[in-house]
């Protein structure tokens, strides 16, 4: 098992940053695959970032490509979310996932997840 808690969000002018982690605990970090999902009201929960076992193979939604960028720091079990240049369309709640195996686009291959953090960007 692998518990996974979100921390970071709040709230941000649009143009800002923010940084969100996500601390595990449970098992060893280094063989899973970890990524950022986001759900805004009254949408589906969709892909943000996520990166491999190994930290070389990362994968970003197309609407944060340039802008978002995932990493990991297996010696402290802490998966990262760098957020630039953030806009209203950004807000959301932000959540942790965790496989092991491959990093996946789909949400249905993450068993562990967190309960997320709320994002809010002002315009």
């Amino acid at each position: 098992q692998v518990q996974l808690v979100e921390s970071g969000g709040g709230l941000v002018q649009a143009g800002g940053s923010l940084t969100l982690s996500c601390a595990a605990s449970g098992r060893t970090f280094s063989g899973y695959s970890v990524a950022w999902f986001r759900q805004a009201p009254g949408k589906e929960r969709s892909f943000v970032a996520s990166e491999g076992r190994t930290g070389h193979r990362r994968n970003y939604a197309d609407s944060v490509k340039g802008r978002f960028s995932i990493s990991r720091d297996n010696a402290s079990n802490t998966v990262y979310l760098r957020m630039n240049s953030l806009t209203p369309e950004d807000t959301a709640v932000y959540y942790c996932a965790a496989r092991y195996g491959s990093n996946q686009y789909d949400s249905r291959q993450y068993p562990y997840w967190g309960r997320g953090t709320q994002v809010t960007v002002s315009s």
